[in-house]
């Protein structure tokens, strides 16, 4: 599809920059919310791009899903004449603040063995033999069934 160059380093920037792009599939969209181009060039440009294994796409309920591959990062940054050191979002650490992790409960604030004991005596309470329609003993009647015919005398 013909498109400005402008419009296709805008998408390509922005899909270098957080790794995925989303799109709704409403090809007369005046602009895709997230890039200042019309949804169609995204949906295209993305469809180009997917047909020569640079992103893999999803798609699920009217939006489609596409993440860039590792051939499509080196594309993209040969494209764009990037540095390596430069990479998506995708595919940098979340930093986690020290005191930002859950408190984990010391052994003291555990809760003693006494709950093992008391669950292993309810199922032992609780199991009866004779409940339902196979509470009693099974029997074999042979001559029933597609293998055996009955006996004819």
């Amino acid at each position: 599809m013909l498109m400005p160059k402008k419009n296709r380093v805008q998408i390509y920037e922005h899909l270098f920059k957080e790794g995925v792009m989303v799109a709704e599939k409403d090809f007369f969209l005046a602009k895709h919310p997230e890039v200042d181009v019309p949804n169609l060039h995204v949906i295209k440009t993305m469809q180009s791009l997917r047909s020569r294994g640079y992103v893999t796409e999803k798609f699920s309920w009217r939006h489609f899903y596409w993440y860039l591959t590792n051939e499509g990062i080196n594309y993209l940054r040969e494209f764009l004449h990037l540095p390596p050191e430069i990479v998506p979002a995708t595919l940098k650490r979340q930093v986690r603040p020290e005191g930002s992790s859950r408190p984990r409960p010391s052994r003291g604030d555990r809760p003693t063995g006494d709950s093992r004991d008391s669950r292993d005596s309810r199922k032992t309470d609780e199991k009866q033999a004779a409940v339902g329609s196979g509470g009693g003993e099974f029997q074999f009647r042979g001559g029933y069934g597609r293998g055996n015919r009955p006996d004819q005398s």
